[in-house]
């Protein structure tokens, strides 16, 4: 059984490993995390991949990992393209890049370790049939196991095909025998009462939050009064701005917001000003200014750095907060500021960031617990810099 949830952030489940193989541009990577993670690296490294990857894992949690996939535009698409192993000839270029014969089933497998629990999915096609959905991704393995290395003597929970059982002391009881392939077992947690490590699990997953890209177009909802109610987590889009700033300064930290806002703007000040209807504004006031300025008279650089303000400062940490090129649209004056939000931000939770602003690099590794990881692609797969087989944390797939 997995340990219970715990209420102090610092001793909350953390990940220690993602696996990534046969995704896109990653063949095989497997990379150690931490409580601050930089993810950076050239155009074209594989950042897109690895963030599109985590997000995929988190769907499994949410019941659509199959419908991401063929938003992705299908198994198929999303599969390694090149051969299963690239031979020490082949990096060498003594000899050409040509098929080898592969000697395992072809799986898309995703997966994280931590120190309490660990858990991998593998999706693969189904076999050959007449139905209309014959290329419809199939659900294969998915496992939970205590600890952070997988040992089959670990397993807590072991779906594979369409049989999911859980460890009942030294016996295995039968959980379900007819799975639809398309289900992950985290969408049987009703009918799974036996196994409360599946729903801790899935309940973890979900506590993931990502953002990427909020709107700041002249028509995002955020530049306009939004009827308030309480919000501890900011919207992914961020059109609850106003309700998730005035959150903060109710039920959340006011101090800190208050100086994230003149730690980037000295001088400036906010305010949420409840208008009739129950709707709330942004009063933005501004050092030489006579009136304040609201949403919609910002700047997309300006906005932004609101959004990520109330998404950092949120009074309900998740257990992993995902942050993809959180510098697009800012000037790079205030990343330094950006980047004290993540640092504070990363006390209470799990934090990973994908960037490839330098500014914003180089503040965040000043933090002596910055985990660093640059990307690299050679001949089209994408891996660590500097990483080498000794260097990565310990792995294992199920068979």
């Amino acid at each position: 059984m997995l340990p219970a949830y715990r209420s102090d952030p610092e001793k909350d489940f953390m990940l220690n490993t993602l696996a990534v193989a046969n995704y896109r541009s990653i063949n095989k990577l497997v990379i150690p995390l931490g409580r601050l993670n930089l993810i950076t690296g050239p155009n074209g490294s594989g950042k897109s991949n690895l963030y599109r990857a985590l997000r995929l894992l988190a769907e499994t949690a949410q019941g659509g990992v199959v419908n991401a996939l063929a938003r992705e535009g299908g198994l198929d698409s999303t599969f390694w393209a090149g051969p299963e192993t690239i031979s020490r000839r082949m990096r060498n270029g003594e000899v050409a890049i040509e098929p080898t014969v592969r000697h395992g089933a072809k799986r898309l497998r995703l997966g994280f370790a931590g120190e309490d629990f660990s858990y991998a999915i593998g999706l693969g096609l189904p076999e050959p049939s007449t139905s209309c959905f014959a290329l419809d991704p199939e659900i294969k393995r998915e496992c939970i196991w205590a600890g952070p290395v997988f040992r089959p003597a670990s397993l807590l929970v072991d779906r594979n095909g369409p049989m999911i059982r859980a460890r009942e002391g030294r016996a295995w009881d039968v959980l379900a025998q007819h799975t639809p392939n398309f289900d992950s077992l985290f969408d049987q947690v009703g009918n799974l009462r036996s196994s409360p490590e599946v729903f801790q699990m899935r309940e973890f997953i979900r506590r993931w939050r990502f953002y990427d890209h909020f709107r700041s177009d002249a028509d995002a909802p955020v530049r306009q009064p939004q009827l308030g109610t309480r919000t501890p987590v900011l919207h992914h889009d961020g059109r609850d701005l106003a309700a998730a700033l005035q959150t903060i300064i109710e039920i959340g930290d006011p101090q800190a917001l208050t100086a994230a806002i003149s730690d980037a703007f000295p001088g400036a000040r906010l305010k949420i000003a409840p208008l009739a209807g129950g709707r709330f504004a942004i009063e933005f006031y501004q050092e030489g200014l006579l009136r304040p300025l609201s949403a919609a008279e910002l700047s997309d650089g300006t906005l932004r750095y609101l959004l990520l303000v109330a998404a950092l400062l949120t009074p309900r940490p998740p257990t992993l907060m995902v942050l993809n090129e959180p510098e697009t649209s800012l000037h790079p004056d205030l990343l330094p500021a950006l980047a004290r939000l993540i640092i504070r931000a990363s006390e209470q939770c799990q934090v990973w960031v994908v960037s490839h602003a330098r500014r914003l690099i180089s503040a965040l590794q000043e933090d002596p617990e910055c985990n660093c990881i640059v990307l690299e692609k050679t001949l089209g797969q994408t891996g660590i810099v500097g990483q080498r087989v000794l260097d990565e944390p310990v792995w294992h797939w199920p068979d």
